[in-house]
């Protein structure tokens, strides 16, 4: 307000001060002008806008493969983090999808220490969830991007303890059957040499209650959508799974992409070359083309649900 009214007294003073003074004005917005420019910075109060603007190098096909797949966004929020993408939904305090290729290269990468250093989501504008919410829930902090999955660098491994990337899971599910279809999807990648994964909680009629200061929405389910890029004839499965303790095989829980659409509102895969190869691909359901380990079922009855 200062600035203001001396601006004011200033054109006060006579025409030709403030020809002057307009002319030194629009000097300097022109040097300003030229400096965002050749920097890509735009001038701002937000604290996190560098990080917002930060420039992201993701390799080529992988730019390619989200540009063709990336899900549609029922908030309009997403975020991109350099090694994955995500759909923020503020109502629910938590990513509403979350996109990435997996590799088997990646996976055959000698792994990075988890950081186990949970913190609050500096690209969501709108504010993430916080570790508050958390403590004291009874529920587990469950990653949508598993660690495990970006072991491959710091960086990505680090980004995944971003609280966008959490969502509340009971820990039966989240050591059991949730454990077993990550896992799952990791030998799928290695097998099929190259997967792209969506995954997401299932939030509709307002889950299972909240927990937090932030109100974090406790879902119901949680879907794993997985399109296998290796191959000219291309496949997909999908999965919605209940939030809770399951002795149930895994395949059991397999359901059509359509399905997921129907379940949380989310369009997967619009983008793809062809309408009628869109509508193949999310009408599938055929579990012989993905092998599910019996040796891994095992696990979980016997040992990871007592864990």
């Amino acid at each position: 307000m200062a600035k203001f009214k001396r601006n004011q007294s200033i054109q006060g003073t006579g025409t030709g001060t403030a020809v002057r003074v307009g002319l030194f004005a629009a000097l300097i917005a022109g040097i300003i002008g030229v400096y965002n420019f050749f920097t890509n910075s735009t001038p701002t109060n937000d604290p996190n806008a560098a990080l917002v603007t930060e420039e992201v190098v993701t390799p080529a096909d992988e730019v390619d493969d989200q540009e063709n797949y990336l899900p549609t966004s029922t908030t309009g929020a997403i975020v991109q983090h350099k090694y994955y993408a995500l759909s923020y939904h503020e109502r629910h305090e938590q990513a509403e999808w979350v996109a990435y290729v997996l590799t088997r290269e990646r996976l055959q990468m000698p792994w990075q220490d988890r950081p186990d250093l949970f913190e609050a989501d500096p690209r969501v504008r709108s504010g993430s969830a916080t570790l508050s919410d958390y403590r004291g829930s009874g529920y587990d902090r469950g990653h949508l991007v598993p660690a495990a999955d970006m072991a491959f660098n710091t960086t990505a491994i680090t980004e995944t303890f971003f609280l966008s990337n959490i969502s509340p899971q009971s820990r039966d599910f989240n050591k059991g059957i949730w454990k077993e279809l990550e896992e799952l999807t990791r030998d799928w990648a290695i097998k099929f040499k190259k997967l792209y994964v969506v995954t997401g909680p299932v939030l509709k009629d307002g889950g299972k209650g909240t927990i937090g200061n932030n109100e974090v929405t406790i879902p119901t389910a949680f879907y794993k959508v997985l399109l296998d890029l290796s191959e000219p004839d291309q496949k997909a499965i999908a999965f919605i799974v209940p939030n809770e303790v399951s002795y149930d095989p895994l395949f059991k829980y397999a359901v059509s992409i359509d399905e997921v659409e129907k379940q949380t509102g989310i369009n997967f895969f619009p983008n793809l070359m062809t309408r009628e190869l869109e509508r193949e691909l999310e009408a599938q359901k055929n579990i012989d083309f993905w092998p599910f380990s019996k040796k891994k079922f095992d696990l979980r009855v016997n040992q990871w649900n007592k864990e």
